[in-house]
C-alpha cells in the first residue's frame, strides 16, 4: 500500500510503537541478552527501511549516505542516539520526504556490519521469535538467580561401532565411606541456589547480572592435579564437589529449582585430567531406592580432545559401579573411570543430553530446507514462565480442497515434559526426521494425517538442568487439569490446543515421549476402555509396535491401568477428553534385554530408529486392510485369557470365561504402575494457592449466572407427562374417587380452552342456578338420599374438545384416568336425567323456596358441595376433574 501524499514514510510512523526498554546505556557493552540476539529481524522492519530509501531514489536524487558514528569497528550491532528534529525527513517538491543529510540518531537502529549503511530496527521485547534461515539463534532465558558461563557447550553426534554392554557386577565392588566436607576440601560449590520456599520472579538472557564468579579452586602450579568442575551451562547439574582423597571426589547434585527434591539428572564438566589414573566419583544425594545403575547401567563420558581429533562423541565408561543406601537416608552412586588424555576437558551424564539450543538448531535447519518447510509450519504455541518459546509444529501435505483437508485425522505428539528424560527428545528427533522426509511412507502419512508436534514442553526445566519440574517447582505431568494459565502456561496451552483440535477433526492418537531410569527396554502406558465395542482396541497399537521393534520394545512391560494418582497426567486427561489411543512412551536410560540386543545399551541411533518404527506402526494401525488389526485382536484375546487363568490360579479360584467374561474387569488383572518414574502430585505452591481459589470462585460465579438452555415445546410436554404419569398411577391405587382427587391436585398448567370451562359466562351461571333449584325442589318432603355433588358445568361443544385432548394422551396411566373420568361422567348424567323426570311430574313449584346460596349462614360450603370461588356475588363450582396435557406439535 503506497504512502499517502505528504505523509511521513511508514518507517517513521512505526518508530513510536517500538518498545525501548532493556537497551544498554551509553558506554555500556550490549549484553548477550539484548533483543537483537534474541529475536530475528522482522520482515516488516526490513521492508520499511528499503521502501524509505528507494523513495528518495525515485525522486531523481541519489539518497544521501548515512555516515557511521565514530567509534571502533566491531562485529556487534551499533546503536545510534535518539532521532533529533533536524534529522526528520523533509518534504521534497515531488511531495515525498527524504532523509536529511544530518545523522539519523536513534537507539532503535542497529547495524549488522561496521560499514553497513542500511540499518534495521530493534525488535520489541514481547515479539515471539520465529526461526528463519538467518540471524542469531534464540538465546535461552534463565532465572535471575542463576549464574551462567559465557562458553558455549556443544557436542557432536557419534554412534559406537560396537555394542556397549552392561556392567557385570562381581559382588566385590567397594562401598566408599562418605566423608563429607568436614573431612575433605570443597573444590566447587554453587552459590545461592533457590530451593523450597522461594519461587520464580523474573528471567533474562544470560541469567544473573554482573560478572561470573570463579567457583572452582585455583591451581597451585602445573603439578596440581585437582580436577576443575563446572555445571553452569545449559542443562548442567552439579551443586558441590568435595575432594576426599587424591583422586576421589564426592558430588552433590542440585535439586530442581524452587524445590528440595528430584535429584536424579547430572551433567557436569571436569578439566585438568590425568591419563591412566583411576578416579572415583560418588554422588551422595540421590532419592530413588531403585535405579538401573544397580543392574548394569554405565554413565556416559565425552572427551573434547577425542571429539576434535577422531570425531568420537559420547561413550559408555566406568567400572566398579555400585548403587547403595547412604547413612542419611539418601542413596549413593559410585563408579571409577580413567580419562583418555592429560589435561583434557570431559563431561559426565547418565543419558545423552539434548538441550534447548540443540532443538533450536534443528528447527532452524528445517526452516532453511525448502522441501521440509513446504510441509511443516512452525510457530510458538506460547511462552514459558521464563519467556522461552514452546514450539508447535504442524506437519501435513497440502490438501487438494477444503473437504479433503477436513477429512484428515490428527495425531498429537509431545516430549520433554520432564526435562531430565532426554531420551524422549531423541525419539522425537527420529520421528521428525522420518515425517519430514521424502520417503513414500512419509508422504502417505502426511496425506492421511495432520500432525501436531510439541517437541519440548518444558524448555525452562531443560535449560536450568532440572530433572522433573518446571520453574513453578511442580511436576507438569500432574497438572494437565489446571486452571492456572499463568502458572502452567506450557501444558495449559497444549491442552487448549488439543481441545480446539477435537472440535475440528478426530484425533486418532496422542503420545507423550518420556524416559525411564528404573526399567530397561521401551514400553507404553495406556488407558483401558470400558466399552465392549472397542474392547482391547487400545492395546493393538502397542502390540504392533512390539512386532515392528522386537529388539527394543517390550509389550510385557506395558500397562493400561488408570490409577487415581495419575488422573492429572497427559495420557489420562487426553483419554478423558475423547482420545481413545492415548499413551505415554517410556524409553529407558539403559538398554535392551530382548533378542540379539540383550544386555546392551541403547544409542542415539537406536532411539531415533524408534521414532521411525512409530511411523511404520501408525501406517499398519490405519491400513484399510484390517488383517493385521484382526490378528492382533485375536492374539490379545488369547493373552488376556492366559493372564486371567494365571491370576485366578494364584487366588485358588476357577471361572468359566465363556459365561462370566463380562464380569471380569481388565484393571483387576493388571498390576499398578509402581515401576513408573511418575511421582505423586505435590499440590500447588504456597504462593499459588490464593490464585487457584480466585479462579475457582470466578468459575462458580460464571456457572451460576449461566442460564439453563431453553427446551423445545415437545421436550417440555414429554417431561411433563413423564413426571405426572407416576403420580397419576399412585392416585388411582385407592379407587376411582382417590384417583379423581389425586389427578385434580396434580394439575398445574392447562390449555386455554379448558380454562374457559372453569370461568363460564353469565348465561351459563344463570342456567346452572335454575337447574340446581329444580333439583332441590324435586327432593323436598321426601326421604331422599343426601345430596350428591353437583356435576361440573361442561358445555356440549366443549366435550368434543376434551375428548380430542384425551386421544392425544399416550401414557397408559393417563388413559386409565380418562376411562375413569368417562365412567363418572356417565353416572352423573344418569342422575341428572332422573332429576329432570321428577320435575316433570310436579310442575309449577315455587322458585322462591329454593335456597339463594349453596353456602350456609356461617359462610361455609354446604355438605357435598365442591369448593369454588365467588364471581359477581354468586359461587361458581369448579369442575371436579380435568384432563390436561400438552398436545405434541
Amino acid at each position: 500500500m503506497a504512502t499517502p501524499r505528504g505523509a511521513p514514510p511508514r518507517f517513521f510512523r512505526f518508530l513510536p510503537d517500538v518498545l525501548v526498554d532493556n537497551i544498554p546505556q551509553k558506554g555500556e557493552r550490549p549484553s548477550q541478552g539484548s533483543i537483537s540476539s534474541r529475536c530475528p529481524t522482522p520482515t516488516r522492519t526490513s521492508c520499511a527501511v528499503t521502501c524509505s530509501t528507494t523513495a528518495t531514489s525515485e525522486s531523481g536524487r541519489p539518497p544521501s549516505p548515512v555516515p557511521p558514528p565514530p567509534g571502533p569497528k566491531s562485529g556487534r550491532p551499533r546503536e545510534r542516539e535518539p532521532v533529533t528534529r533536524a534529522a526528520l525527513p523533509k518534504e521534497t517538491p515531488q511531495g515525498r520526504r527524504s532523509l536529511s543529510p544530518a545523522r539519523v540518531r536513534s537507539r532503535q537502529l542497529l547495524y549488522d556490519e561496521p560499514d553497513s549503511a542500511t540499518p534495521r530496527l530493534r525488535e520489541p521485547r514481547e515479539l515471539f521469535p520465529v526461526l528463519s534461515g538467518r540471524g542469531p539463534l534464540q538465546a535461552p532465558r534463565w532465572p535471575v538467580e542463576c549464574e551462567v558461563i559465557r562458553e558455549r557447550v556443544q557436542h557432536i553426534e557419534w554412534v559406537p561401532p560396537e555394542p556397549e554392554y552392561f556392567y557385570q557386577s562381581t559382588g566385590n565392588e567397594k562401598v566408599p565411606e562418605i566423608m563429607g566436607e568436614e573431612k575433605g576440601t570443597v573444590v566447587y560449590q554453587l552459590q545461592s541456589v533457590p530451593t523450597e520456599g522461594s519461587y520464580f520472579t523474573s528471567s533474562r538472557v544470560g541469567g544473573k547480572r554482573g560478572s561470573v564468579q570463579q567457583l572452582a579452586v585455583s591451581l597451585h602450579g602445573p603439578e596440581d592435579d585437582t580436577l576443575l568442575f563446572e555445571s553452569r551451562f545449559e542443562s548442567g547439574n552439579l551443586q558441590k564437589a568435595v575432594k576426599v582423597a587424591a583422586y576421589e571426589y564426592e558430588l552433590t547434585l542440585r535439586p530442581d529449582l524452587y524445590t528440595d527434591r528430584h535429584t536424579q539428572w547430572f551433567y557436569f564438566r571436569v578439566q585438568n585430567t590425568r591419563k591412566d589414573v583411576r578416579y572415583r566419583f560418588t554422588i551422595v544425594n540421590l532419592r530413588k531406592p531403585r535405579s538401573l545403575f544397580a543392574v548394569g547401567l554405565r554413565p556416559l563420558l565425552y572427551s573434547q580432545r577425542d571429539a576434535c581429533s577422531s570425531r568420537v562423541g559420547w561413550r559408555r565408561e566406568g567400572g566398579d559401579i555400585r548403587y547403595f543406601r547412604g547413612g542419611t537416608g539418601s542413596y549413593c552412586l559410585t563408579w571409577t573411570a580413567r580419562f583418555p588424555h592429560d589435561r583434557d576437558t570431559c563431561f559426565w551424564a547418565p543419558g545423552y543430553p539434548y538441550t534447548f539450543s540443540d532443538l533450536t538448531r534443528y528447527l532452524r535447519a528445517a526452516a532453511r530446507d525448502p522441501a521440509r518447510a513446504r510441509v511443516c509450519r512452525l510457530r510458538a504455541l506460547c511462552c514459558s514462565l521464563a519467556g522461552n518459546p514452546v514450539y508447535l509444529l504442524t506437519v501435513t501435505n497440502p490438501a487438494r480442497g477444503p473437504q479433503a483437508a477436513a477429512a484428515k485425522r490428527a495425531v498429537v505428539l509431545s516430549a520433554r515434559v520432564h526435562p531430565g528424560e532426554s531420551a524422549g527428545s531423541w525419539v522425537m528427533r527420529g520421528f521428525l526426521d522420518f515425517i519430514l522426509g521424502s520417503s513414500p511412507d512419509a508422504q502417505l502419512l502426511r496425506d492421511l494425517f495432520v500432525f501436531k508436534v510439541v517437541p519440548m514442553l518444558n524448555p525452562d526445566g531443560v535449560i536450568v538442568g532440572n530433572h522433573r519440574c518446571s520453574l513453578s517447582g511442580r511436576d507438569l505431568n500432574r497438572h494437565y487439569r489446571t486452571l492456572l494459565k499463568d502458572a502452567f502456561p506450557c501444558i495449559w496451552y497444549t491442552r487448549n490446543m488439543v481441545q480446539r483440535l477435537l472440535e475440528e477433526r478426530e484425533v486418532l492418537l496422542y503420545c507423550d515421549f518420556h524416559g525411564h531410569s528404573r526399567k530397561n527396554n521401551v514400553f507404553l502406558y495406556g488407558c483401558s476402555s470400558n466399552s465392549r465395542r472397542h474392547w482391547l482396541h487400545e492395546r493393538v497399537f502397542p502390540l504392533m509396535l512390539s512386532k515392528n521393534a522386537p529388539e527394543k520394545f517390550s509389550f510385557q512391560s506395558c500397562n493400561f491401568k488408570v490409577q487415581k494418582n495419575r488422573e492429572g497426567t497427559g495420557r489420562v486427561v487426553m483419554w478423558r477428553m475423547g482420545i481413545r489411543n492415548s499413551y505415554t512412551l517410556e524409553s529407558t536410560f539403559g538398554g535392551s534385554t530382548l533378542g540379539s540386543r540383550r544386555d546392551t545399551h541403547l544409542t542415539t541411533e537406536d532411539l531415533k530408529a524408534l521414532g521411525h518404527h512409530i511411523c511404520d506402526t501408525l501406517l499398519d494401525f490405519c491400513d484399510p486392510d484390517q488383517t493385521k488389526f484382526i490378528q492382533c485382536l485375536a492374539e490379545l484375546t488369547e493373552l488376556v485369557h492366559q493372564e486371567i487363568h494365571r491370576k485366578l490360579s494364584e487366588l485358588g479360584q476357577d471361572v468359566n470365561l465363556e459365561e462370566n467374561w463380562s464380569d471380569i474387569h481388565l484393571s483387576d488383572i493388571e498390576s499398578s504402575t509402581s515401576g513408573s518414574d511418575s511421582s505423586l502430585s505435590d499440590g500447588l505452591p504456597a504462593h499459588l494457592l490464593h490464585r487457584a481459589e480466585e479462579v475457582s470462585q470466578k468459575i462458580k460465579m460464571f456457572q451460576k449466572k449461566k442460564k439453563k438452555p431453553l427446551q423445545t415445546r415437545k421436550q417440555r410436554n414429554e417431561q411433563y407427562q413423564n413426571s405426572n404419569s407416576k403420580r397419576f398411577g399412585r392416585g388411582l391405587a385407592g379407587g376411582p374417587l382417590e384417583g379423581r382427587a389425586s389427578f385434580a391436585t396434580t394439575l398445574q398448567k392447562q390449555p386455554a380452552f379448558l380454562k374457559q370451562l372453569e370461568n363460564p359466562g353469565p348465561a351459563a351461571v344463570t342456567q346452572e342456578k335454575v337447574r340446581r333449584q329444580q333439583t332441590q325442589l324435586s327432593g323436598r318432603g321426601r326421604d331422599a338420599a343426601p345430596a350428591q355433588p353437583a356435576p361440573p358445568l361442561i358445555r356440549p361443544k366443549d366435550k368434543e374438545r376434551v375428548q380430542q385432548v384425551q386421544h392425544l394422551t399416550a401414557m397408559p396411566t393417563v388413559n386409565a384416568v380418562v376411562s375413569a373420568f368417562r365412567r363418572l361422567r356417565q353416572e352423573d348424567h344418569c342422575k341428572f336425567e332422573a332429576s329432570l323426570g321428577h320435575i316433570g311430574q310436579k310442575p309449577g313449584a315455587p322458585a322462591s323456596l329454593a335456597p339463594r346460596s349453596l353456602s350456609s349462614a356461617r359462610g361455609e360450603p354446604a355438605p357435598g358441595a365442591q369448593p369454588g370461588r365467588r364471581r359477581g356475588g354468586s359461587l361458581v363450582a369448579y369442575p371436579a376433574l380435568h384432563v390436561c396435557t400438552y398436545p405434541c406439535p
